[in-house]
């Protein structure tokens, strides 16, 4: 039993990256673990695995390795998270994920979607991590931090995240990715290899197609 063809674990093909899946956990946005995540583990295409490999040799340069959060999204998460906009604020993970915005606000403003490329398999999120302390750079904000502060070239940024900031989107474009104006955190592959597919397979230590 394998996942569809061109999936794999990310962490078996980019040898030394970091991850934390936060929506195998209840460190998330919508405070409990999301439908489809049944391992701390992320799953991804070849093609970005691949790609990935090349923006974390560049990092290296810098100092700099790569910190993974999510990739391949499970089409039924995607419809959890609309589920969850819809219900009543109950405040748990409001002020550190939403502080300026309601739930019922977010798709409008661009944070949730109804169809995700994270569900195509050719989107990541992610941040830089120093190959010395393995410490997260700082870039001014938190993940998921949906909120104008986390948009690319934001006001009221300090300097030093706003460097970071730069230097992720540098070796990301530099090596196929395309980055989402409202979250720094968000790339999508240029020439990605399921542009019209939304895929539902679970995210399992046992995959099944």
């Amino acid at each position: 039993m394998t996942f569809p063809h061109g999936f794999v674990f990310v962490d078996e093909h980019v040898p030394g990256v970091r991850w934390d899946a936060k929506y195998a956990t209840a460190d998330n946005f919508t405070g409990a673990p999301v439908d489809g995540y049944l391992t701390g583990r992320i799953v991804g295409t070849l093609a970005l695995c691949a790609a990935l490999e090349h923006v974390q040799e560049k990092a290296a340069a810098h100092g700099f390795g790569l910190h993974l959060w999510d990739a391949y999204r499970p089409q039924r998460a995607v419809d959890r998270f609309l589920r969850w906009t819809a219900q009543p604020e109950d405040g748990r993970t409001k002020a550190r994920h939403h502080p300026n915005l309601d739930r019922s606000e977010l798709v409008a403003r661009g944070y949730i979607a109804a169809e995700s490329g994270h569900s195509r398999g050719g989107t990541v999120d992610l941040t830089l991590c120093r190959l010395d302390t393995g410490d997260l750079a700082d870039m001014g904000g938190g993940y998921d931090l949906m909120d104008p502060v986390s948009h690319h070239g934001a006001a009221g940024v300090p300097e030093a995240a706003a460097a970071n900031r730069r230097l992720l989107r540098s070796l990301m474009e530099d090596c196929g990715f395309q980055a989402y104006q409202c979250e720094w955190w968000h790339y999508t592959l240029r020439d990605e290899p399921h542009p019209r597919t939304r895929f539902d397979f679970p995210i399992t230590e046992e995959p099944e197609c």
